[in-house]
């Protein structure tokens, strides 16, 4: 065979089956296995929504998940190594250099795709995988999808698409395989979508965010605030207002993407993974066709969150792009620690332009709590009035101290709702304590007949006692059981006029004050 050095058959790799491997080598680093094997990259494969395994496997009639767990046998039987960088099996490299022969001879191919290198296994199967996973694999013509390779492979992600000399490359052009959509959440989707709770007593904040936002350079609000001030939600109501279109046409059709970190930092063992992804999810931010601005949370773990995986400080990734205005990012961060690492980094504190979020007081936290209430009474079933708002407003400021409003107002809030939800459809305490008592006292019962039954017991005073007790209980019972149920008629009763009387009010009220007049009116 040709003589191919590793470094050159790892770039002729497709995005796909790159990222299959980098994923099967952070695999092996976590079970410390000593090295990565065939089976291991087919796992990482069977694992990526749309990839040609998958398509092919499915065309095929294979069960994917019967396929990983045969494939799985040989992970466990594959030796452990204290070496912390496993090595590429020599039957790994073999069939890369298989793959690539196959594609840029045969297929004139440009790079190297996972149903490539699944047309390569088939060639000899038992040579790479265990057998169990080679009988699977019977179930795929190997000359047919070679033939039929375009026709097998139409559903895939990994599409491909002439190049400048008529050849074939596989690329990623699916965008829920983008780097964006697999670590970050559109949050302007979830607005649009109803998901977002509405945000209240917060307009100067976000307009302050906007301000920011329509600059030309420095254009990154940071969002300071003590935990449970609704830092996050300062960004929730700018999202609501680009869906309303109530920003300027400069932020208009953009999208608000929440980084998730720990889903960017999870496998990222291999050194200098997490910059790569970093890097790659910036460029993607910076060439999307819609403006992007990234939401990251809790940022202060960005500053040094490389360096915990082995690499670089992030934050030198991300200054560059912010102080040329390329990348348009959303921060947040408590006091502490915007003290402690934005504050001691003056090139990064440049370069966000602070938003200051305080605690509301009670009277604002109540018309927080105002605008969310029809959230609750739909999730929970109850109807909630303007005292309950107030006092839970009010009451949590007073007692529950070390916590922020309109935080621990909602807590509250939702706490009472759950609770009253629980009692309209659980039994009360008393009828549930008899219940318990009745069983108590049939386990007595039992217990007495088994010692009279063999003489070890003459004396029935006991079981007469018992037998009375037991009678008292369950009429006691039948009792409460009655009444509560009755309860529960009347309460399913005036649950069904209420929500007549409010559907009524909904549909005729034209203001809000209205609306409110008819969830007053008695039922």
């Amino acid at each position: 065979m040709i003589q191919i050095d590793l470094p050159t058959l790892v770039k002729r790799l497709n995005l796909f089956s790159r990222q299959a491997l980098e994923m099967a080598a952070s695999e092996c680093m976590s079970q410390q296995a000593a090295e990565i094997t065939v089976s291991h990259v087919l796992i990482q494969m069977l694992a990526m929504p749309r990839s040609d395994l998958r398509v092919i496997t499915r065309q095929g009639d294979i069960g994917m998940e019967e396929l990983r767990q045969a494939l799985t046998v040989e992970n466990y039987t594959t030796a452990r190594s204290a070496d912390s960088y496993p090595a590429f099996s020599p039957m790994l490299v073999e069939w890369l250099k298989e793959g690539w022969l196959l594609a840029s001879a045969e297929m004139q191919h440009s790079e190297l795709r996972g149903g490539v290198l699944l047309l390569a296994l088939l060639h000899s199967p038992l040579r790479y995988i265990p057998p169990a996973a080679a009988r699977l694999l019977t179930g795929i013509n190997r000359d047919r999808l070679q033939q039929d390779f375009v026709q097998w492979t139409q559903e895939s992600a990994e599409s491909v698409v002439p190049d400048a000399d008529g050849k074939v490359a596989g690329t990623l052009t699916d965008a829920a395989d983008t780097l964006l959509a697999r670590y970050a959440k559109n949050m302007t989707a979830d607005a649009r979508n109803g998901r977002l709770d509405p945000v209240l007593c917060r307009d100067h904040e976000i307009d302050l965010m906007i301000d920011i936002l329509c600059r030309r350079r420095k254009n990154n609000p940071v969002v300071v605030g003590e935990a449970g001030v609704g830092k996050s939600a300062l960004i929730e109501g700018l999202a609501l207002r680009i869906v309303a279109g109530q920003v300027p046409d400069k932020l208009k059709n953009t999208d608000i993407m929440t980084l998730d970190l720990g889903a960017l930092q999870a496998g990222a063992s291999v050194k200098g993974e997490f910059e790569k992804r970093f890097k790659g999810l910036m460029a993607e931010v910076i060439s999307s066709p819609v403006p992007v601005i990234l939401f990251i949370d809790e940022a202060h773990t960005l500053i040094g969150a490389g360096n915990q995986q082995g690499g670089l400080d992030i934050s030198n990734l991300l200054k560059p792009a912010l102080a040329r205005g390329e990348l348009k990012t959303i921060a947040a961060t408590t006091w502490s620690e915007y003290k402690k690492y934005f504050e001691k980094d003056a090139a990064l504190s440049r370069r966000f332009q602070l938003v200051k979020v305080s605690e509301p007081n009670a009277a604002e936290a109540t018309i927080i709590l105002r605008g969310l209430s029809a959230v609750y009474e739909q999730s929970h079933g109850v109807l909630i009035d303007d005292d309950a708002l107030q006092a839970a407003a009010t009451l949590s400021e007073r007692y529950l101290s070390g916590r922020q409003l309109p935080d621990k107002a909602i807590d509250v809030l939702d706490t009472a709702c759950a609770r009253v939800a629980i009692n309209l459809s659980s039994p009360p305490k008393q009828i549930s304590a008899l219940t318990t008592l009745s069983h108590q006292q049939e386990a007595e019962i039992r217990q007495l007949e088994r010692e009279l039954r063999i003489g070890l017991r003459t004396n029935t005073s006991r079981m007469t006692e018992v037998l009375v007790q037991y009678d008292e209980t369950l009429t006691a019972l039948d009792e409460l059981e009655a009444a509560w149920h009755q309860q529960q008629a009347l309460v399913r009763e005036i649950i069904a006029l209420r929500q007549q009387l409010l559907g009524v009010a909904e549909d005729d009220a034209a203001s809000l004050p209205d609306a409110d007049a008819a969830e007053d009116t008695p039922p």
